[in-house]
C-alpha cells in the first residue's frame, strides 16, 4: 500500500517500529471487538429462549424477542458508557495501558456469558463486556491518530473498520463450526449456544504483547507533561461545544438506525419462509451466511468511504454514505414479500457497503478535539449515540407487530436521512491536528 504523495512516509517500510506496533495493536483490538460484539447476535433468539425455559418463564416468541432486545440495549448502553469511561482513562493514563484494560474487560465478560443460567445474567455480562468494547474504540482510534501519518487517515480508518468486519467473520466461523458440530451429533444445540461465547476469551492473550511492545505516544506524553487533562464538562465549553453537539447528533441518529438493522436482521432471516421451516442449527447457519454477506459488503464499503474522503473530504463522504444507507434500507424492506431469501442476501451485501461510513468516524472525530480531550471527546460523541440506539433497538420492535421485522427495519432506514442532513454541519479535521 502506498500512501498519498503529501505524506512524509512513502512506503509501509518507512514507518518506525513504534508506528507498526501501534498499528498492529489497534488493528488486533478492533478485530477482536468485532468477534466479541457479534457472537451474541448469532445465537440471541435460541439462547435467550433456552435461558427463559431454564428460569421457569414461558418462552413465547414475543417474550424471547423482548428479552433479547433488552439484552442488546444493555450492551449498547454499556458500549456508550465504556467509550466515555475508558476514553477518560486513556486521556489520564495513556493509550497503551488503557488499551490493555479494555481488551481484558470485553474478553473476560464475553467468556463468562457461557456460564449464565438466567437471561438477566446474560444482560449483565453483555453490559460489562460492552464497556471494554466501547473503550477500545476510543483508545485505539486516538493511538493511531497520534502515531501514523495524517495523510493516511482515510485508509487507516478503512483498515481499522475492516478489522472489525473480519472479527465478525471470525464470529461467523465460530457459529458455523458449532452448528456443524451439532449437526454431526457431537454436541447438543443448547451446549453450542454457550460454548460459542468461550471463543471470546481469545483476545485476552494479545494484551501481554501490547503491554510490552506498544509504548505511549509521544504526543500524549508531551501534552500530559504540559497541562492537566480537561474534565468531561469541558466538552461543552465554548471552544468545542458546537463540534461536540454536531458529532453527537450524527452518531446518535445514524447508530440508532444501524444497530436496529444489525440486531433485527438475524430475526428477519429466521422468519423468512425458506428459513423458518429449517431445523435450529440450519437456521443459525442461515443467520451466519447473512452476516457474512453484510461483512463482505462492509469490507468493500470501508475502502469506498476512504476513497470518497480522500477525494471529497470527510463531510461529503459521510453525507453520501449515510444517504446511500437510507436508500438501501428503504428499498430492501419496503415490502415484506418483495424479495426471496437469495435476493435479501444480496440486499444485505449492498447495505453492508454503506456501513463503511462508520470507519470514517474513526479518524475524523479524534482530531476535532484537543490532544488531552481526544479519546474523551471521540469516545463520548461516538458512543453516546449507542444509548439512543439502545432505546431504538427496543422501541422499533415493540412498535412493530410481532414477527414484522421488515416494518421495523423499514422505519429505521428513514433515520439515516436526518443523520445525513446534520453531517453537512460537521467540520473537517484540521491538517495540523
Amino acid at each position: 500500500m502506498t500512501p498519498p504523495s503529501n505524506s512524509p512516509d512513502q512506503r509501509l517500510g518507512d514507518l518506525s517500529a513504534q508506528q507498526r506496533r501501534s498499528g498492529l495493536a489497534a488493528w488486533l483490538g478492533w478485530l477482536f471487538d468485532g468477534l466479541d460484539m457479534h457472537i451474541y447476535t448469532l445465537v440471541a433468539t435460541p439462547f435467550v429462549a433456552a435461558l427463559l425455559v431454564e428460569g421457569g418463564t414461558q418462552a413465547s416468541k414475543g417474550e424471547v424477542d423482548t428479552k433479547a432486545s433488552i439484552i442488546q440495549a444493555a450492551f449498547l448502553v454499556g458500549w456508550a458508557l465504556g467509550g466515555g469511561l475508558f476514553g477518560r482513562l486513556g486521556d489520564l493514563f495513556g493509550r497503551s495501558r488503557t488499551l490493555v484494560l479494555t481488551i481484558l474487560f470485553y474478553a473476560g465478560f464475553t467468556g463468562l456469558s457461557a456460564f449464565c443460567t438466567e437471561w438477566w445474567h446474560l444482560l449483565i455480562c453483555r453490559f460489562l463486556s460492552a464497556l471494554g468494547i466501547g473503550g477500545e474504540w476510543a483508545v485505539g482510534a486516538s493511538l493511531l491518530a497520534e502515531t501514523w501519518p495524517k495523510a493516511w487517515r482515510p485508509w487507516i480508518a478503512a483498515t481499522l473498520q475492516t478489522a472489525v468486519n473480519l472479527g465478525v467473520l471470525l464470529a461467523c466461523a465460530a457459529g458455523g463450526t458449532f452448528s456443524w458440530v451439532v449437526n454431526q451429533g457431537w454436541m447438543a444445540e443448547s451446549t453450542s449456544h454457550r460454548a460459542v461465547f468461550l471463543v471470546g476469551i481469545l483476545p485476552a492473550l494479545i494484551t501481554l504483547w501490547i503491554r510490552k511492545a506498544v509504548p505511549e505516544t509521544s504526543e500524549w506524553k508531551e501534552a500530559a507533561g504540559r497541562t492537566k487533562p480537561p474534565a468531561l464538562k469541558d466538552l461543552f465549553g465554548p471552544d468545542v461545544v458546537s463540534t461536540t453537539w454536531r458529532a453527537m447528533l450524527i452518531c446518535a441518529v445514524s447508530l440508532t438506525a444501524h444497530w436496529a438493522f444489525m440486531f433485527w436482521q438475524q430475526s428477519l432471516i429466521r422468519a423468512l419462509p425458506e428459513v423458518k421451516s429449517l431445523s435450529g442449527p440450519d437456521q443459525t447457519h442461515a443467520v451466519v451466511v447473512a452476516l457474512i454477506w453484510i461483512m463482505c459488503g462492509s469490507i468493500v464499503g470501508n475502502y469506498v468511504a476512504g476513497g470518497l474522503a480522500r477525494k471529497l473530504g470527510y463531510r461529503w463522504a459521510i453525507v453520501l454514505m449515510l444517504s446511500g444507507y437510507a436508500v438501501a434500507m428503504l428499498a430492501a424492506f419496503h415490502n415484506p414479500s418483495a424479495w426471496s431469501h437469495a435476493q435479501m442476501l444480496r440486499w444485505y451485501g449492498v447495505i453492508g457497503i454503506f456501513q463503511g461510513v462508520f470507519g470514517l468516524f474513526t479518524m475524523c472525530l479524534p482530531p476535532l478535539f484537543p490532544t488531552l480531550m481526544r479519546t474523551t471527546g471521540a469516545g463520548f460523541c461516538y458512543n453516546i449515540g449507542r444509548i439512543v440506539a439502545a432505546v431504538g433497538t427496543v422501541v422499533f420492535k415493540l412498535y412493530a407487530p410481532v414477527g414484522d421485522y421488515h416494518q421495523a427495519l423499514y422505519w429505521a432506514g428513514w433515520l439515516f436521512i436526518p443523520a445525513a442532513a446534520v453531517a453537512f454541519l460537521l467540520p473537517e479535521p484540521r491538517e495540523d491536528s
